[in-house]
């Protein structure tokens, strides 16, 4: 990273700033290099190195060779590396959440907390790295003794997202590693730095050469040599669907574990006899966080009709509040990723208000930058609108009345996505019958925050497969083996 860009961004460990990868234990060169940007100003913070494919295929020899001392370690041992690696980051907490703001633009204030939210999978899964245990089971044959041992699958490849570009690295990395897994991580090419601070950390904190490394280059070019090869046994992705069913097809000649968390389109249903404040608060809070860029993010809000008109109004006024600005001031919105995502916005707007929608509020870019977009608003959205269809990934939010539970379950279930949904009502009745209908991984009721290390996180349909988080996210880099022991 450049050093002036730094010194704006008030890093004060310049040793965190990276712009080579690390593969075995070694910071080396691409064939090439890449532009990272400043998505608030468009002004270059710095580049970084573009493996070939030749280099990201020796990455997976060093992660192989790495595998037998890493996954025969005590658990305890690979435990305290773990613990050490969170403490590093938390006392790196603001070095790293501004690294974040400069590359991925979301406001300061949330790049604290997506450093605290991605170290608590470091610090959880330090105390799962204890856990798996060897399970005795009643035999079903006589003199014969069953159990079964949960083993490292071997060399975990981990891709991850722009959006989230540290959380989403220690929830894989971090599960993997304490399974005895050796890890490959790309993370995207538009938020690189964050990743490489992450692995100067881990370096720091005692995690053998070769254990983790970072890989940056263009996906296509990094990635495809490990989907091609064997010695790969597990692959994590979060992205969109599209890419997901690409590397899902990539990966079936070697019959990989797959964890892959894709898109959402995330439906907000909000009943008449909810808390109208708190359900415009929370829904604010599931459209709006990371300026809207979030598979969580909610983005169809169905409200029932006799309290639709009082919602939007309130709901508008909130939108129309809030700030919008660089990363660095720490306001409400920030600025888009890239050009193409402004575009979206545009045209779902465009879209919407030809089908008949209203514009309530913003629907239009905003001074602040060339890729930042005003908090919007759309009333009587209908459901033949493509942001109603399709994952929008910005401050845009529909909203559209419903008569009754069934229609609006029926309608929010209509989707190929099944990753969230959000439920706003004080039945209690009702609340077992939404949490029951709706045909997604996780249902929110009556909150928005819903995430953490110890639940795991995971969509239906084709929001993805496996889960994140939680034992269940360390397992998914593990083998069963049964054994069957006839001691005669």
């Amino acid at each position: 990273m450049h050093a002036a860009a730094a010194a704006r961004a008030g890093i004060e460990d310049a040793g965190l700033l990276r712009d080579r990868a690390l593969v075995a234990g070694i910071w080396i060169a691409g064939t090439g290099t890449l532009a990272v940007t400043d998505p608030a100003t468009g002004e270059e913070i710095g580049t970084i190195a573009a493996l070939s494919g030749e280099q990201s295929g020796e990455a997976v020899a060093a992660a192989d060779r790495a595998f037998a001392d890493w996954a025969g370690r005590l658990p305890q041992e690979r435990s305290a590396i773990l613990r050490r690696w969170f403490e590093l980051m938390t006392e790196a907490r603001e070095d790293l959440a501004r690294i974040m703001v400069l590359e991925q633009g979301k406001p300061l204030s949330e790049a604290r907390g997506e450093i605290d939210y991605a170290a608590s999978f470091v610090e959880f899964y330090a105390e799962e790295a204890k856990r798996p245990n060897i399970e005795g089971v009643t035999s079903h044959l006589p003199d014969a003794e069953v159990e079964l041992w949960l083993e490292p699958a071997g060399v975990a490849a981990l891709v991850t997202p722009w959006n989230f570009p540290s959380a989403m690295l220690t929830r894989k990395a971090a599960a993997a590693l304490a399974a005895g897994c050796p890890v490959l991580a790309h993370p995207s090419a538009e938020t690189p730095f964050s990743a490489l601070a992450l692995g100067v950390l881990a370096e720091r904190a005692g995690l053998p050469e070769g254990v983790l490394n970072i890989v940056t280059g263009e996906a296509p070019e990094v990635v495809a040599p490990w989907t091609a090869d064997a010695r790969v046994r597990a692959l994590s992705f979060t992205g969109s669907t599209e890419v997901g069913r690409l590397l899902y097809r990539q990966s079936a000649e070697t019959v990989k574990r797959l964890v892959l968390e894709l898109g959402g389109h995330a439906p907000v249903i909000v009943f008449a006899d909810a808390d109208l404040d708190h359900a415009v608060a929370e829904t604010l809070k599931a459209k709006f966080a990371t300026s809207g860029q979030d598979c969580l993010g909610a983005n169809r809000i169905y409200v029932e009709r006799g309290i639709y008109d009082a919602f939007a109004a309130r709901f508008t006024e909130a939108v129309a509040a809030l700030s919008v600005g660089p990363g660095l001031d720490d306001p409400d919105i920030g600025p888009l990723m890239n050009a193409r995502a402004v575009e979206k916005q545009a045209a779902h707007v465009r879209d919407a208000v030809e089908q008949g929608a209203r514009v309530l509020c913003g629907g239009e870019g905003h001074a602040a930058g060339d890729l930042f977009y005003a908090p919007t608003v759309l009333a009587d959205v209908p459901d033949t609108a493509r942001i109603m269809a399709e994952e929008t990934f910005g401050p845009v939010a529909p909203l559209t009345p419903f008569d009754d539970e069934a229609e609006v379950v029926a309608r929010a279930n209509a989707s190929e996505y099944g990753l969230v949904a959000y439920v706003h009502s004080l039945d209690p009745r009702r609340i077992y019958r939404l949490s029951r209908a709706l045909q997604f991984g996780m249902v929110a009721v009556n909150r928005t925050k819903v995430t953490g290390a110890p639940i795991p996180f995971g969509g239906m349909k084709q929001s993805g497969l496996g889960r994140e988080g939680a034992r269940r996210g360390m397992e998914e880099f593990m083998e069963i083996k049964y054994v069957c022991r006839d001691w005669r």
